[in-house]
């Protein structure tokens, strides 16, 4: 079920900030969501609302003025956002921080090894409650975040679900 839901989330690619994008637009995810947009609101809320877009050629569900953001819905609920460049958490990570600050800011995170002889990510994953980050990194830097309730960034993370 989680894969189905998934497959339809995808966010652009880890990579330098779009020459047009100004260097202060940096949004906040945190673990609610984003202004506007909260886990568990529904696809139809979210659309009745206009910041929920799917008439869009692309993999799934888009959210209108996030571009960096991608939503994962389970049962018509959001559960999950992918979010990429330029997006940060209220601590300050963001993908090309370095891990070591994950484990500065986050001093509870659990580690998490992708299976050996795959092309995944390892994970930490720092939990608060029912909400998590899923901070996917190369063993260097944070290359994704994905936030959202904790039991369903661990199961997208075991079971490898990609964005798209």
């Amino acid at each position: 079920m989680v894969a189905a839901s998934i497959a339809g989330s995808g966010t652009s690619s880890p990579g330098p900030m779009p020459p047009n994008r100004p260097a202060g637009n940096v949004e906040v995810i945190d673990l609610n969501g984003l202004r506007n947009i909260e886990f568990g609101d529904t696809e139809a809320e979210l659309t009745r609302r206009g910041v929920l877009r799917t008439d869009l050629d692309a993999c799934g569900p888009v959210l209108t003025g996030h571009d960096a953001v991608s939503p994962v819905f389970v049962e018509d609920r959001l559960v999950l956002l992918w979010v990429g460049d330029p997006m940060r958490t209220p601590e300050g990570i963001t993908a090309g921080s370095p891990i070591d600050e994950v484990w500065a800011r986050y001093p509870s995170v659990t580690r998490l090894s992708a299976p050996q002889g795959t092309l995944r990510l390892d994970g930490l994953l720092a939990r608060s409650g029912d909400r998590a980050y899923l901070f996917l990194h190369d063993g260097r830097t944070v290359r994704k975040t994905i936030a959202g309730y904790a039991d369903w960034a661990r199961r997208l993370f075991d079971e490898g679900a990609g964005p798209c």
